[in-house]
């Protein structure tokens, strides 16, 4: 369901949607899905599995509080059974309740590595590395609940104390902080989660904008370079305007920087900061167990004309020079990506705001700290390198998983809303296999 837009043309709005989607079936093996006391279960293809499909609604952090502020690009289910949940239904036998916030619903660490080829990554790299996550407003929680998501799956603490976490205002403060809002904490807690996921070796600085207008925000992703964060991940955008040229002199011309943002959450079109070309901008899908080899497939994230993966052409922003493809005269969105369909959701711990538990979260807010977390085991990129053309090294190799079904809208230039062999808009180059592609 969805309102009419807001008439304001500066900001592409985000408004309440409840969506479902249709799922792949699940392969009957594990596929690092189980937990220790499933490891043993016999597959029961007649175990009986609610057919209710996932439900859920945008975060509030999705709606601008104002004009002249940016949304964050996530969804929180509310309702129905996601993949991981139908999964493991077929796997034990046992249907699991609906919407039920006491135990994880979607795919949490050891899922993310199988899938995208990072288990042993994730296991050797990443210390010393230093992750920063640019959300706007405070989340109260963040320390509490990252701790308890980390301790949930078996990550080692990430705490304040022991020096892994920090959390700071846009001016570097770690007791002058923003006023709190219970919506971008729960984007917060997406973020932290996702990184931790990654990277469980890696520090994690959370940088905490006043607010959601793009100088605010850009002045965090300034103070998270200047703290020593190598990897930036920003889970939010808004419409493209004139002076996108000057954010990306003053915000995000960083080298030896790895930028993820997301790629947005309305289908077909292009948002900033996505669009800017110092970035690394990260498209969804919906990710699902398979026979394969691989053990996974993906498909362009689409649930509606309104809903799913961003993509497109930038209306200011140049072409890097590392984009060849003809259908954009300036830059085009995407450049890689990696789950972000709500059905096919991730676990996230939050309790700020709402009644604490596990939920399931989507949206390309979660793609885009997986990318980062992808960049931050891969190693420091070299002084003077811009990181988001390190997947277009890697073009067309086994390093990514190429994404080649499924679509986000309609458009004259079919690749840049069709997925295909090669590159296209809504997945890039593909969704990572292994670190080798996210290194210089």
């Amino acid at each position: 369901m969805r309102t009419s837009p807001p008439s304001t043309p500066a900001i592409r709005g985000r408004w309440r949607r409840i969506g479902s989607a249709a799922l792949g079936t699940a392969a009957l093996v594990l596929a690092g899905l189980g937990t220790a006391a499933h490891a043993g279960a016999t597959p029961m293809a007649t175990a009986k599995v609610a057919s209710s499909k996932a439900t859920w609604a945008a975060t509030p952090c999705a709606t601008p509080h104002k004009a002249g502020e940016l949304a964050c690009n996530s969804f929180r289910v509310t309702g129905g059974l996601t993949a991981f949940q139908k999964h493991q239904a077929q796997v034990t036998g046992v249907t699991p309740k609906s919407a039920d916030a006491s135990t994880p619903s979607g795919y949490g660490p050891s899922n993310l590595q199988s899938a995208y080829g990072l288990t042993s990554a994730a296991a050797s790299n990443g210390s010393g590395e230093t992750i920063a996550i640019v959300d706007a407003y405070d989340d109260p929680n963040a320390a509490a609940d990252l701790a308890t998501y980390r301790s949930y799956y078996g990550l080692s603490a990430c705490t304040v104390a022991n020096g892994c976490f920090k959390k700071v205002s846009q001016t570097g403060s770690t007791t002058s902080l923003p006023s709190a809002d219970s919506g971008w904490a729960e984007e917060i807690s997406l973020d932290l989660d996702m990184a931790s996921a990654i990277c469980p070796k890696c520090n994690i600085l959370l940088v905490e904008a006043k607010s959601a207008t793009m100088a605010n925000l850009g002045t965090a992703v300034n103070e998270a370079v200047i703290l020593g964060a190598k990897y930036v991940s920003n889970s939010y955008g808004g419409s493209e305007s004139s002076s996108d040229t000057s954010y990306d002199s003053s915000y995000f011309n960083h080298t030896g920087v790895a930028i993820t943002v997301s790629a947005g959450d309305e289908g077909y079109g292009a948002e900033y900061p996505a669009a800017s070309k110092y970035v690394t901008a990260v498209g969804g899908t919906a990710l699902s167990t398979s026979s394969t080899t691989r053990g996974w497939t993906e498909t362009v994230w689409n649930t509606s004309s309104s809903e799913g993966t961003g993509s497109g052409c930038s209306s200011y922003d140049a072409k890097p020079t590392w984009q060849t493809d003809t259908g954009c005269t300036k830059r085009t969105i995407a450049d890689v990506a990696a789950v972000a369909d709500p059905a096919t959701g991730v676990s996230v711990y939050d309790s700020y705001g709402i009644t604490a538990g596990w939920y399931t979260f989507g949206g390309t807010s979660a793609s885009a700290p997986i990318i980062a977390g992808v960049y931050a085991l891969g190693g420091t990129p070299s002084s003077g390198s811009y990181p988001a053309k390190f997947p277009y090294n890697s073009a067309g190799t086994s390093a990514l998983n190429d994404v080649t079904s499924g679509s986000n809208g309609s458009c004259s230039s079919s690749y840049l809303c069709t997925a295909k062999s090669g590159y296209d808009g809504p997945t890039g180059w593909g969704t990572p296999e292994g670190v080798a592609a996210f290194t210089g």
